[in-house]
């Protein structure tokens, strides 16, 4: 039991929140790549980002894995995130701060979206059954090099401070 839900209940309230920070994420870069931004979907999605990787800690923990790292490396991220839009408003450097953080936490979600879809949905899982293969790579590859790109776009474009509209 994790928060007195069933391992298998949490799970899916897990998944869930992950999704959705993941979807508000996208809305989120898009209104960057126009040059603005909505505060509201600024801080829900730093919420939902955090409350992804806080949950997947709720889990039991026998060993140092790579979600655990992942989930370390997100907050930390997010910690300057959250720094950079509400303590120091995005002045000077903490604008490319924020974005890159922000961004960078956003990657790690869809990363691992990838991931455990090439783990657990069949058809994905038949083209890398070990996520070893061409396909997963090309998968991810794609992920990095559009997080890079949305990330300098992102730099380029958005100019405002944190709750521009």
């Amino acid at each position: 039991m994790i928060l007195g839900m069933s391992i298998s209940a949490f799970t899916t309230l897990h998944v869930l929140i992950s999704l959705f920070a993941i979807a508000i994420g996208l809305v989120w870069v898009a209104d960057l790549l126009r040059g603005r931004q909505s505060g509201p979907i600024a801080g829900l999605f730093l919420l939902t980002t955090i409350l992804t990787s806080v949950t997947g800690f709720l889990f039991p923990i026998t060993a140092l894995t790579p979600a655990v790292i992942f989930g370390i490396i997100s907050l930390v991220a997010l910690t300057f995130a959250v720094l950079a839009l509400y303590v120091f408003g995005l002045r000077g450097l903490w604008r490319p701060v924020y974005l890159v953080t922000a961004v960078f936490s956003l990657y790690l979600n869809v990363f691992v979206a990838v991931v455990q879809a090439f783990q657990k949905i069949p058809a994905f899982n038949a083209f890398a059954p070990t996520q070893s293969e061409p396909p997963f790579a090309i998968a991810q590859t794609i992920v990095l090099v559009l997080a890079i790109v949305v990330g300098w776009l992102a730099v380029r474009r958005f100019h405002g401070g944190p709750a521009m509209a």
